[in-house]
């Protein structure tokens, strides 16, 4: 049974940074294609950030590039999103997810194309 356990948020001034992990078990995490996904207060979940399962290609939400950094280490099947210049609009639940897609350069965008979910953390930023 794979698990994915997020953690890391917390309260936060605007300005601010985070950086939540996310940790993998119970399958070979390099198998793992990986995204960040959050949601905000009364509203649907969003695409943040991904990252292949090489951990060479990445891809983020236009409003995040530049603030955040998806990155992996696969020798201790963590996923991390490095959150600086942090604002009160980033305030959401976020989410970690695995995709079982067996392209090593792809990277994935949409709910659908992932196959497991951690159960969230949440990251308030005060203005």
């Amino acid at each position: 049974q794979v698990q994915l356990v997020e953690s890391g948020g917390g309260l936060v001034q605007a300005g601010g940074s985070l950086r939540l992990s996310c940790a993998a078990s119970g399958r070979t995490f390099s198998n793992f294609a990986m995204g960040w996904f959050r949601q905000a207060p009364g509203k649907e979940r969003e695409f943040a950030a991904a990252i292949s399962r090489s951990g060479g290609n990445t891809y983020y939400v236009d409003s995040l590039k530049g603030r955040f950094t998806i990155s992996r280490d696969n020798a201790k099947n963590t996923v991390y999103l490095q959150m600086n210049r942090l604002k009160p609009e980033d305030t959401a639940v976020y989410y970690c997810a695995a995709s079982l897609r067996s392209s090593l350069s792809y990277v994935y965008l949409r709910e659908y194309d992932y196959d497991l979910w951690g159960q969230g953390t949440q990251v308030t930023v005060s203005s």
